[in-house]
């Protein structure tokens, strides 16, 4: 919000510190989303909304995981930057889990319902020489070099009209916020259903100490 209201700002690159971009939300302990609310995961999606709310252009630097949530967050940039280090991980369904941050509405919408389905279904890991003929990955830089790459191509977008750059991007994104929404609640749902099964707290589990899941659809 105070990025879109000082009208020095141009564009806007989303990074993060570390070795990961986002590792998602954590699921095994009490209070990991960062809220102590009744509905955490409710409170969670309601900011991510702010972020499709945002009216200038957002570049992603990722520099490592993108995983869950935050391959969501990633993929609600307008654009990604990535270093080789970089990897986009849908991996609700390892965790017994379903997707969520509007994934649902928005992966499909940038690499196509197949890809978007492979994505999801599979969980797997995919580097971003893998999925730049997607679309998922716009430029690719050398390892180290996401920032930096990230800052250049907001650069290229701050060196055009302002209000020209924020009309495009809004007819471009015309009814995304509304759709974001209708998924994120949708999700919110289902994620409320599924979290009270035995497959979910396998998942989790699981992938807490790094073994293969045993599944058993209850």
């Amino acid at each position: 919000a105070a990025c879109d209201a000082d009208p020095d700002v141009r564009a806007v690159v989303l990074a993060s510190d570390g070795k990961p971009f986002c590792g998602g939300a954590d699921l095994a302990t009490p209070g990991g989303f960062g809220t102590e609310a009744a509905d955490p995961i409710r409170e969670f999606y309601d900011q991510a909304l702010t972020i499709y709310a945002a009216k200038k252009p957002i570049v992603g630097a990722i520099q490592g995981a993108a995983v869950g949530a935050g391959l969501g967050l990633a993929v609600a940039c307008d654009f990604r930057v990535a270093a080789p280090e970089a990897r986009f991980v849908g991996n609700f369904t390892r965790l017994g889990f379903h997707p969520g941050f509007a994934l649902t509405v928005t992966l499909p919408r940038l690499i196509g319902h197949q890809r978007a389905l492979e994505m999801c279904m599979t969980s797997a890991r995919y580097k971003p020489e893998d999925v730049a003929h997607w679309g998922l990955v716009d430029r690719l830089v050398p390892s180290g070099g996401a920032r930096e790459g990230a800052h250049a191509l907001a650069r290229e977008i701050a060196e055009n009209a302002p209000l020209a750059v924020v009309a495009t991007r809004a007819t471009l994104r015309a009814g995304l916020i509304d759709e974001v929404r209708l998924a994120l609640e949708h999700e919110h749902a289902e994620q409320a259903k599924l979290r009270a099964t035995a497959d979910y707290a396998e998942g989790v589990a699981s992938v807490f100490e790094r073994r293969a899941a045993n599944f058993t659809g209850r």
